[in-house]
């Protein structure tokens, strides 16, 4: 009757949880043990019968156990007690033996009385007390002062406890609570030949020892006691087993009440229960056997083949074995058999069986099954999609998950992409426009769209449709539904000529937004698709959708941001002789990042080179690297330094963080990197500084490379430390190399075998900045970058010393006269006719200003180079400034002039001064001598012919021979130029 009382989970029914047995009906317990029988009681309920008090077994185990138990305790305490009596019996025997031998020992009576007995007897007393395992061994005087003690500090100190009873000449033991706490204490005088007493001899041992020697005694004794335990507890228990099986460990009213609701217990069940007998007859049914198998009222007694069974559950019935979970049609019910001889462990011969419907358990088990396929592939569908960025590799994904799995074909059609940075519109007519993007199908000959064909419009719904395509879903409500532009009834006529019978069309929409369309469909003999599967279909897709939707938006991102930064970096390399520059810029694959390059011209045949990194990808990395960029620019425009230049960027990006630390929308950091370097053209030399970037590279004419020692820097926004930069000579032919350390740096190698790598890939022959530039990329990415890259090679070229002319001029107001011809003749050299006239003024103007205002030594130059660029400098820290004059100024005209006939001018400051510059366009002469001759040396002038004698001035004196004052200036002023600085005449520049 295995199986009887059991609980089961049946579909649509609560499972209660199995109540404890005293919990239980008292019928059903009471079936239950009598189902079980005797022999299952002596094996299962063996332990708990000995237990229980209410068997007779029960109590006498319990009885004799409680006395055994109760002799073990006695026994064990009286043992303990004893065993700390004889304990403290020896401690006082110990001590007073020990306190007697030492008092009567050789030579203490002179220790005694000498005059430091402590440091004759504190040694001994220290040797007696450790070899006779005492705690403490005390001489005294007869005014119990001790002159020993373990502890030195209570040397000195009078006696704790009683000792006038010693002092007479008696010893005594006795408990009491001493410096080292409760102890047995034996004191005994030391006695003179004459028998007067000279001091005392106490000998201790604290409790705490003695217990501790009485309690050693107690693990044997206690062992002995479990020991002693455990053999009457199973003698006991043998007894009792004895005595249980004579009874069955049953009382008289608990047979009772299991032989009353035995029947009420076995037709309670849901199982069905039938007994036959030796003869094969039914001894036995419960009233679920009887509904299973449509027994009749009078099946009892009957032969097995006569109660109207199947032949086949009639043979399974009568075979007498043992069978389990035989499956049994009965009508329209799906029954599980099990059946097991009753004469297995000494029963009546017989066969016992149970019965199970399983029919509605198998149709929840099937929903079950195709519930838990659709979860996996859920699973599935998350490990799989969306594993890149890229729409239609994510598109491709979702149709091969769906395939076979779901579907026998998959196709996903994706909208257009709309404008720029703009979310896909929809049209005029409410739908959109879309491509076959990925398809999944066993065979590709079979009629579906192929990739990339526009397959029409889609409404703008977001709900899913359920179409069959046969004779009767081809009218025209489908068409409206799926759109005439997706759907008509021709192509459904051509599916299903080719087995499509099913089709499921999801709308892909994230945030409001229709992003494409997918179709999924059944062929042949695969089922047609139901509204369970409708549903999965949506859930697959809108996970799905949001993967699509990433890789949208990070598509669409990375285009604006790859586009910002083509727009942010320079277009061209702006026209300059010093240098030859090649550059290039590949961004990461990753996301575009903040690498930049630039080649600025500057004042007097300079050009500055820049390279920068900022920290991060994508747009907010660009367009910080755009806010950089023009800031170097700005700040060049200044003529600064390398190192100053740096320390206003650095600001800058400081400025920048503050700012974006108070937004909104959170913190994102603008950290970078930069290398800052500027190249003169005249002198050959570079002057570098750097913010945390990789130093530059410099390859000699002869083929060897260096890497100039410039002092790193902290990057840009740190701003604690200045920077510092560094000048160095580079030979004419040479080529600087500036990167970024995407350049050098990877994972899985370390920056140090990058630059050797690169330092390499540099040295040997001769090369332009392009095979450069080609070559360095070819070597140091063989795969492809993790970070973006830019590269920046310039050969660089020194002007011609006869492109070069300086002259010193003296701090006289008359030696611009001279400058001025000087000035003219060195241009008539190269053939500069229309320029002469131009430069004169401007020079004049320039160093009419230098005279004036600055501070001496004072030196023109003069650069032949694209431009014809003219230098004035001096000493003086003072500049210039451009302003409109009054009617009534005397001055403040000059370089207002400057600035109308020079294509750029400015200041630049020099560790010893200032230089003021103009640029003026070299135009063609036509060599018919220089124009407006006439008025330069006649009427705006006067003359500037000086005396040979005189090369400084016009006269012997250094005075103009004309009558104009100052010798070939201009108007009234005295110096032949205006007031540069815009003050009135005479007065500094307040700036």
């Amino acid at each position: 009757m295995s199986g009887i009382g059991r609980s089961r989970a049946w579909p649509g029914r609560s499972v209660r949880p199995p109540r404890r047995p005293e919990e239980e009906h008292p019928a059903r317990a009471a079936s239950t043990s009598a189902a079980r029988g005797p022999a299952r009681r002596s094996r299962g309920g063996g332990l708990r019968s000995l237990f229980t008090v209410r068997t007779v077994a029960g109590q006498v185990f319990g009885l004799v156990l409680a006395l055994v138990l109760l002799l073990v305790v006695v026994g064990t305490v009286a043992l303990f007690v004893e065993s700390r009596k004889d304990s403290m019996d020896q401690a006082r025997a110990r001590t007073l033996s020990v306190a007697e031998t030492f008092a009567n020992s050789p030579g203490i009576v002179p220790a005694l009385e000498s005059a430091h007995p402590t440091a004759i007897l504190q040694p001994r007393a220290e040797r007696i007390r450790e070899q006779t395992h005492v705690d403490s061994v005390v001489v005294a005087n007869t005014h119990g002062i001790r002159y020993t003690h373990p502890d030195p500090a209570l040397i000195g100190k009078h006696l704790v406890g009683p000792y006038e009873e010693a002092l007479a000449g008696q010893g005594f033991t006795r408990t009491f609570t001493g410096s080292r706490g409760p102890s047995v204490n034996s004191v005994v005088p030391v006695e003179r030949p004459d028998g007067s007493v000279v001091g005392l001899v106490s000998v201790g041992i604290t409790v705490e020892t003695v217990n501790s020697a009485a309690d050693r005694s107690i693990p044997p004794s206690a062992a002995v006691a479990a020991i002693a335990l455990a053999l009457t507890t199973g003698g006991a228990a043998l007894v009792s087993r004895r005595l249980r099986r004579q009874t069955h460990g049953l009382e008289p009213a608990e047979m009772t009440r299991m032989y009353e609701h035995h029947d009420a217990v076995l037709h309670a069940v849901r199982e069905g229960v039938l007994i036959f007998g030796a003869d094969h007859r039914l001894t036995l049914a419960n009233d679920e056997a009887r509904r299973l198998l449509g027994l009749p009222q009078d099946a009892e007694g009957r032969a097995v083949t006569d109660l109207g069974l199947t032949p086949r559950t009639a043979a399974l019935l009568a075979s007498g074995g043992s069978v389990s979970d035989e499956v049994l049609r009965s009508g329209n019910r799906l029954l599980v058999v099990n059946l097991r001889p009753t004469d297995e462990r000494g029963g009546p011969p017989g066969t016992v069986v149970t019965l199970r419907d399983t029919t509605e358990l198998r149709a929840v088990t099937g929903r079950a099954e195709s519930v838990t396929e659709r979860l996996l592939l859920l699973y599935e569908a998350s490990a799989r999609i969306g594993t890149t960025l890229d729409v239609t590799r994510t598109a491709q994904e979702l149709a091969d998950v769906a395939t076979p799995g779901f579907a026998d074909a998959t196709t996903v059609d994706l909208v257009g992409p709309g404008p720029p940075g703009e979310d896909p519109v929809v049209s005029d007519d409410g739908g959109l426009e879309m491509r076959r993007t990925a398809i999944a199908a066993p065979d590709a000959g079979r009629p579906l769209y192929p990739l990339d064909r526009k397959v029409g419009f889609v409404p703008s719904r977001t709900r899913a449709v359920h179409v069959r395509i046969d004779a009767e879903d081809l009218e025209q409500e489908v068409v409206a539904r799926m759109g005439r532009g997706y759907w008509d009834p021709e192509r459904a006529r051509n599916l299903l000529d080719h087995g499509f019978h099913s089709m499921i069309s999801v709308p892909l929409h994230a945030r409001g937004v229709v992003l494409g369309l997918v179709n999924f469909w059944r062929v042949g003999d695969s089922e047609r698709f139901d509204d369970d599967d409708l549903s999965f279909a949506e859930e697959l897709v809108g996970r799905a959708a949001v993967s699509v939707d990433n890789a949208r938006r990070y598509t669409r991102e990375h285009e604006m941001a790859v586009t910002l930064q083509r727009n942010l970096l320079p277009r061209g390399v702006p026209d300059q002789s010093a240098l030859d520059v090649a550059h290039r810029y590949l961004p990461a694959p990753a996301g575009v990042g903040g690498d930049w390059y630039d080649v600025i011209p500057l004042s007097g045949a300079r050009v500055a080179l820049v390279v920068g990194d900022v920290v991060g990808h994508g747009v907010h990395a660009a367009a910080t690297m755009g806010r950089l960029r023009t800031g170097i620019h700005n700040f060049s425009a200044l003529d600064l330094a390398p190192d100053e230049l740096l320390g206003h960027l650095d600001e800058l990006v400081a400025r920048i963080d503050r700012e974006e630390a108070g937004g909104e929308g959170g913190v994102e950091i603008a950290g970078a990197t930069c290398l800052y370097a500027i190249y003169d053209g005249v002198s050959g030399n570079c002057a570098v500084a750097r913010a945390g970037h990789p130093g530059p590279a410099l390859v000699l004419p002869d083929g060897t490379v260096e890497c100039p020692d410039v002092p790193a820097g902290l990057p840009l926004g740190s701003g604690a430390l200045p920077f510092e930069a560094v000048e160095f000579h580079v030979p004419e032919g040479s080529r600087l190399v500036l990167y970024t350390d995407g350049l050098v740096e990877r994972r899985g190698r370390d920056i140090g075998t990058g630059l050797e790598l690169l330092r390499d890939c540099l040295a040997g022959r001769d090369r332009t900045p392009e095979q450069t530039c080609d070559d360095v990329l070819s070597a140091m990415l063989s795969e492809q970058p993790g970070d973006d890259v830019a590269l920046l090679v310039a050969r660089t070229h020194i002007l011609d010393p006869d492109q070069v002319a300086r002259w010193a001029v003296a701090t006289d107001p008359a030696a611009v006269a001279g400058v001025r011809k000087k000035v003219a003749q060195w241009l008539a050299d190269r053939g500069l006719y229309e320029e002469a006239f131009t430069t004169e003024l401007i020079l004049s103007e320039l160093v009419t200003n230098a005279v004036r205002y600055g501070e001496g030594p004072i030196e023109v130059r003069l650069l032949y180079d694209r431009n014809l660029i003219c230098e004035v400098s001096d000493t003086s820290s003072t500049a210039p400034h451009l302003r409109y004059a009054a009617t009534t100024d005397e001055g403040g005209r000059g370089l207002f002039l400057v600035a109308q006939f020079a294509e750029r001018w400015g200041t630049r400051y020099t560790e010893n001064g200032k230089v003021i510059w103009s640029e003026q366009t070299v135009g063609e002469s036509d060599g018919e001598g220089p124009v407006g001759a006439g008025l330069f040396g006649d009427d705006l002038f006067g003359d500037d012919e000086p005396d040979e004698d005189e090369p400084d001035g016009d006269g012997p004196d250094g005075e103009a021979a004309d009558d104009e004052p100052g010798g070939g200036t201009r108007g009234d002023d005295p110096l032949g130029g205006g007031v540069l600085s815009g003050g009135p005449p005479g007065r500094p520049d307040p700036r």
